[in-house]
């Protein structure tokens, strides 16, 4: 059996000492340091507002895009939230993610909720 070497990263937490310890701490030195050959955010829920308010943690997605880390969003929150542009506009890929978020559980993917 192949080993897994994606990780997936569900973000619902809007908590921004959460975002910045923990979730952008996490996914850009797990690739750094080679722990994971790939890393998804997933923005999901109330982060796309705060991604889309927050200067400080628009640097944090700046960064994690440049270290790799692949950042995509809810496009329904992102759209219930009136935030689609401004996710779009920071360069990260907003698209429906009920049915991926399904495949990936069923197929016994890597996934980090936080």
């Amino acid at each position: 059996m192949t080993e897994k070497r994606h990780l997936y990263v569900l973000w619902t937490n809007a908590n921004p000492i959460t975002a910045e310890n923990m979730v952008f701490m996490y996914t850009t030195n797990a690739l750094f340091h080679g722990w994971w050959k790939e890393v998804t955010l997933i923005i999901w829920g109330a982060p796309t507002q705060l991604v889309a308010e927050n200067e400080h943690i628009q640097k944090l997605v700046k960064d994690a895009k440049e270290a790799d880390v692949h950042i995509s969003a809810c496009k329904a929150c992102a759209e219930k939230l009136g935030v689609r542009d401004e996710l779009e506009n920071l360069n990260i890929e907003v698209k429906h993610w009920g049915s991926p978020l399904t495949e990936l559980l069923k197929s016994n993917e890597k996934l980090l909720t936080i």
